[in-house]
């Protein structure tokens, strides 16, 4: 269903020949909120009750799964309808048509008082080193469509022991939010647990983790200074770069023993 064979041309040092490759699908899901069209996420096409209801949550539109009276999956038009209980639309919301697969893409761009208004995270959990590498080896083996096409971003929720909730996307923000969109709708906590990213680690990233009161982020890859800086503030160990049996720890480096 993700995955789609073309035919290519693959040219090498003896010349060229014919051959075919995977690549991962690319599917645009519109999200509909209480009969108004929200906005379109360009994303990978599994997961879109789970994606819909974490990118609702992260753009501060619904607060719990008690509010949500009804989800309305229709693949086959590529739209999601979720229908709330009343009191749950924002008015501060502004109204996008397209949001691209990649980058940053929440409907409010990122402001101060965002970082400022959230709660640091508390929790006084820890993790050693080789459960660090344990995870993220465990995590690569589960990237399936990654090895296939090397074209999607994967993340998870874990404790210290296994991963708990994965998912792949062709976004590393759609990642995320299929994730904290699944924990959602099966009343899985995030206290005093996880998340593993295959991607940068943004402030917009960091924000999304910290309101699930999540004080662990790893990442395969690096993270930015104003991720750093958030994490920092908020109370976040923000662990990148793991790689092997090697990785940095940037911010709140007690919850980190070796």
């Amino acid at each position: 269903m993700e995955i789609e064979r073309i035919p290519i041309l693959r040219f090498t040092e003896e010349g060229k020949s014919e051959a075919e490759a995977r690549v991962t699908r690319e599917f645009p899901l519109t999200i509909i909120l209480n009969n108004q069209e929200l906005v379109t996420l360009l994303c990978s096409p599994t997961s879109l009750e789970y994606l819909t209801i974490g990118f609702l949550f992260s753009e501060g539109l619904l607060n719990s799964r008690g509010n949500i009276k009804k989800i309305i999956v229709d693949k086959p038009r590529g739209v999601v309808q979720v229908k709330t209980k009343k009191g749950e639309e924002s008015d501060e919301l502004v109204f996008k048509p397209l949001i691209a697969s990649g980058g940053g893409k929440g409907l409010h761009s990122y402001r101060a008082t965002n970082a400022q208004s959230q709660a640091r995270v508390e929790s006084q959990i820890g993790i050693s080193a080789h459960e660090v590498f344990a995870l993220v080896e465990e995590f690569v083996k589960r990237s399936h469509i990654f090895k296939a096409t090397g074209g999607v971003h994967s993340s998870a929720l874990c404790d210290t022991e296994e991963i708990l909730v994965f998912a792949e996307d062709i976004g590393r923000h759609n990642a995320i939010d299929k994730v904290f969109g699944e924990c959602m709708l099966r009343d899985i906590p995030t206290d005093d647990r996880m998340i593993i990213t295959s991607g940068r680690i943004s402030s917009e990233i960091l924000l999304k983790v910290a309101k699930r009161k999540i004080p662990i982020i790893i990442s395969k890859s690096a993270p930015t200074n104003l991720g750093v800086r958030l994490a920092t503030d908020l109370g976040i160990t923000l662990i990148g770069f793991v790689r092997g049996k090697r990785m940095n720890v940037y911010t709140n480096g007690w919850r980190v023993v070796a």
